[in-house]
């Protein structure tokens, strides 16, 4: 997708450098090591070389503790598990979370040549697939909770290829390690609604024009017509493996 939403209220903190440490080893049999502090000036340049003092250790150790307990808070619920999510697997490296939303109103945006309107429309009720760095979704009939025999539609939207995977074009994407799993989920959806659908990656990934089906719903109140949604011989159980 294009991204032209402005971002900058999301950013995260901005780090500055502020010391350095470099770690001599002495040679022979019985090596030993010796550590050397240095700050840094305004221009990132080291400066004031001293000895490691135990009082710089400790805030050293602190910090090792507080980013270990990140990365084991990652996909970690804030409280009792949103009743949303089906699957969630908290691997380090990557991690994946399966969940579905409802049919429900959202802001889309569009680049202008589709020549739909930005606005607010009905979507169908979706299932959502993630991992720190791609998206997959699928269309749902309806709102009841899926099971792993629920039959998949394609996602009825632009930027979309045939397994469900969605182009996020120029959208940077940042899961942080510490994203819990509702941080996780908002994350993903905020990526995926508020970025500009640009253009279809597959032909007839809808049962009538999709130009159209968007135009008739942006800014008008109607529900998704659920007979718009095209199946794609697939059901839940499928995701899982």
């Amino acid at each position: 997708m294009n991204d032209a939403t402005d971002i900058t209220e999301d950013f995260g903190t901005l780090y500055h450098p502020k010391s350095a440490l470099v770690f001599y080893e002495a040679k022979g049999t019985e090596k030993s090591m010796y550590v050397e502090h240095f700050d840094m000036d305004r221009g990132g340049n080291p400066i004031n070389a001293h000895p490691l003092s135990v009082k710089e250790a400790n805030v050293l150790a602190k910090s090792l503790q507080t980013d270990e307990e990140k990365s084991q808070a990652f996909l970690k619920p804030k409280g009792i598990l949103p009743t949303n999510v089906l699957h969630i697997n908290p691997s380090n490296d990557k991690g994946m979370v399966l969940w579905y939303t409802k049919a429900q109103q959202r802001q889309l945006y569009f680049v202008d040549g589709l020549d739909i309107s930005n606005g607010k429309a009905q979507v169908p009720a979706m299932l959502w697939i993630a991992n720190k760095s791609s998206l997959t979704v699928f269309a749902l009939a309806s709102d009841r909770r899926p099971t792993e025999k629920t039959p998949l539609h394609y996602a009825p939207f632009f930027n979309i290829y045939e397994k469900g995977n969605v182009c996020m074009g120029t959208v940077s994407i940042d899961i942080k390690n510490s994203a819990s799993v509702e941080e996780f989920i908002q994350a993903w959806e905020h990526y995926f609604f508020n970025s500009y659908f640009s253009h279809s990656l597959v032909a007839n990934l809808t049962r009538q024009n999709i130009v159209n089906l968007w135009k008739d719903l942006v800014n008008t109140g109607k529900p998704f017509p659920k007979e718009a949604l095209k199946k794609n011989n697939k059901i839940l159980k499928n995701q899982l493996r």
